[in-house]
């Protein structure tokens, strides 16, 4: 018979709307109310890590975005290239804005990601503009390209609110929480400023 365990759920798109909202602000940089929510929810899913590595005959490892953009190259059809596209501009801002410490150790730097990410977001959007996905979303991937730089910077000051690249990693501090309960996460988490929704795991 399964046992059900009540594990509280952190309320993480709410965390990273109000850190989003609060840089744009503090910064003096305006966007979209789209883009925004788009933003947000790619920080609250990129929570899972391991969506931003892949796994190779050499370990776990972030895929270049050289290959990336090879993939977008080479795709068979336009639903692979944009796909492509749009993991590539995703992961060049995740990198640039909110673990640009760890280009501290590569041989590219944080304008490489900046140019890469801004152009695969122009390239999609100009590559979607006539379909019905373009039309919701072109205009977020257009703001995105243009002011890549910007939201680079925003998510910058989200990282250091957040201590995203410290032993208080909110990602990895969420994670040991929604798996395990661990009371130490959860008040680590609200020391943060992050508030926990109760909800149900299922636990076997």
């Amino acid at each position: 018979m399964k046992n059900e365990q009540v594990i509280p759920q952190v309320n993480i798109q709410e965390y990273f709307r109000e850190v989003v909202a609060s840089a744009l602000a503090n910064q003096k940089k305006e966007a979209d109310e789209e883009t925004v929510f788009y933003v947000v929810n790619l920080l609250a899913y990129f929570i899972r890590t391991e969506r931003l590595f892949i796994d190779t005959e050499e370990g776990v490892m972030l895929q270049p975005l050289a290959q990336i953009y090879a993939e977008a190259v080479n795709a068979a059809s336009t639903e692979e290239q944009s796909r492509s596209l749009q993991r590539l501009g995703d992961v060049a801002l995740l990198i640039a804005g909110v673990f640009s410490d760890s280009l501290n150790r590569k041989l590219v730097d944080v304008d490489y990601y900046i140019a890469m990410g801004g152009s695969a977001y122009g390239h999609l959007a100009d590559l979607i503009k006539d379909s019905f996905r373009g039309r919701a979303l072109g205009g977020i991937f257009s703001e995105l390209s243009h002011k890549f730089g910007d939201f680079v910077e925003v998510l910058g000051e989200v990282s250091e609110r957040a201590h995203l690249t410290s032993s208080s990693d909110v990602m990895r501090l969420y994670e040991v929480w929604l798996r395990t309960g661990s009371k130490r996460a959860e008040a680590r988490l609200r020391r943060l400023g992050i508030d926990p929704i109760p909800g149900l795991i299922h636990q076997h």
